[in-house]
């Protein structure tokens, strides 16, 4: 049996790429795991060896020191890898197959699942809905960010890609199905972001680079992406995206210099709880600020797609109602406008398989688009420094050399 190594939280700002068990077909004790979950079977997964796994902006919420992840849990969510185990129940995967692997966990069986809910499949989080790898409160599944990982469900959660040479060949791009590509895509999808639409993004990090992406993709005639870090903005800009810095005040104004109006048909929110505030407050957290900032921007009528991190459980939060998700939110306008609201994790499985395609048969190029750069397993600590000071790149891991 091989070993196996992966990248572990440390504390505020640490993390470190430490020895872990290989992967077994039950879900063992260990840091974060819930112990109504320690010892459940899973013969319906799979031993995947990881081929490619995504620093993400939710891990790093975590690293920050902003959720109560408990020390030494395995970091990642974001996972594509080559089947090399299977369990005795699994049918329609083989030994050799490279698939991706959906952020959020789905059994397949319950009444969400069935429904396309996966975000908040009902089986594989006993402390309530919806569960993910590697991430804090979600049932404690190991993470990704490691040599091996264990896949349950895997002949519903696992996307296999039809052609294992091109799958190599196109895997920076392949590799963003797990989780940003399909959240970037929810969020305009969300906000109802269709041919002509006119769309502002908050937030200029690979989600809403991914965004962007996605709104170019479903037809929108002008896509506006708002942040305050300018090499960020630029590679935004670098695809065709209007750009403003909102370190000069709140988008409406900006957008009005674009539009002629101060207001959007679209908005997506791929900020989050450690929002700052505009202008003059720019170095200010404030985490309603783009919440509310989307509400006064949007047309009435429109909808918002809410796509940024917002959790109830923040020991790092400027005032006691934000550390449990308490947010002081204008809904009064929302109602006012009779605006739309969707939150939550998105369903990856609703949107992966087509996103696929579109990568196949070349009519987008997401890594390129988040600058998707790879690095080793061992580098990983740097790359989250690098990415905490606001880098404008998507840090792909490379554990197995593969890429």
């Amino acid at each position: 049996m091989p070993g196996n190594r992966a990248v572990a939280y440390k504390g505020p700002h640490q993390v470190e790429v430490q020895d872990i068990p290989y992967p077994e077909f039950e879900l063992k004790d260990g840091p974060g795991v819930n112990p109504a979950n320690v010892g459940r079977k899973v013969p319906h997964g799979v031993i995947l060896k990881t081929v490619a796994t995504n620093i993400c902006g939710s891990d790093q919420h975590m690293v920050r020191g902003r959720t109560t992840a408990p020390v030494d849990l395995v970091l990642g969510h974001e996972i594509t890898g080559e089947v090399i185990e299977l369990g005795s129940d699994v049918e329609t995967l083989e030994v050799g197959d490279i698939v991706s692997v959906p952020f959020n966990i789905a059994c397949g069986r319950c009444k969400n699942c069935k429904e396309r809910k996966t975000g908040v499949c009902l089986n594989v989080n006993p402390d309530g809905y919806g569960s993910a790898y590697g991430y804090v409160d979600m049932g404690g599944w190991v993470g990704g960010q490691a040599e091996y990982v264990l896949v349950p469900y895997a002949d519903f959660n696992a996307l296999k890609f039809p052609d294992k040479d091109q799958a190599l060949e196109k895997m920076l791009d392949l590799t963003m199905l797990s989780d940003i590509f399909p959240t970037g895509f929810h969020g305009c999808v969300s906000a109802g972001v269709g041919v002509g639409s006119t769309v502002y993004i908050a937030g200029a990090g690979p989600v809403g680079l991914a965004a962007a992406t996605s709104a170019f993709l479903l037809g929108a005639a002008v896509v506006i992406v708002g942040d305050m870090n300018a090499k960020r903005l630029e590679k935004a800009a670098a695809f065709g995206c209007e750009t403003i810095d909102l370190t000069k005040g709140e988008p409406g104004e900006q957008i009005e210099q674009i539009l002629g109006v101060p207001e959007v048909e679209c908005a997506v929110d791929a900020v989050g709880f450690e929002a700052r505030g505009h202008g003059g407050d720019a170095g200010t957290e404030k985490p309603a600020t783009v919440l509310n900032s989307l509400m006064d921007i949007t047309g009435s009528g429109g909808s918002l797609g809410i796509i940024g991190l917002y959790v109830t459980g923040d020991p790092g939060a400027s005032d006691e109602a934000a550390k449990k998700g308490s947010l002081s939110l204008s809904l009064g306008t929302g109602w006012a406008k009779s605006l739309a609201f969707v939150t939550g994790q998105c369903p990856v499985m609703k949107y992966h398989r087509g996103l696929m395609n579109a990568i196949l048969h070349d009519r987008v190029n997401i890594a390129k688009n988040v600058n998707a750069t790879v690095i080793g397993l061992d580098e990983a600590p740097q790359g989250y420094a690098d990415f905490d000071s606001g880098t404008a790149v998507k840090y792909v891991l490379d554990p197995n050399g593969y890429l």
